[in-house]
């Protein structure tokens, strides 16, 4: 590819990689980034640390 446009680009997958650390969640209980996403039994959307199992809303 050439260099022209590999320096157009190279700032894109800086923007991604500092959007995607921006919305990353941590466990406010013990800091882990390991954090899934799920349902609750209403409907709502809960937390929870795969790390440690503290839940959240």
């Amino acid at each position: 590819m050439p260099s022209c446009i590999l320096g157009e680009v190279g700032h894109l997958s800086d923007a991604g990689w500092t959007r995607d650390t921006a919305t990353r969640l941590s466990c406010p209980s013990c800091g882990s980034a390991h954090v899934a996403q799920v349902l609750g039994d209403n409907g709502g959307i809960s937390y929870v640390c795969t790390s440690c199992g503290h839940s959240w809303s």
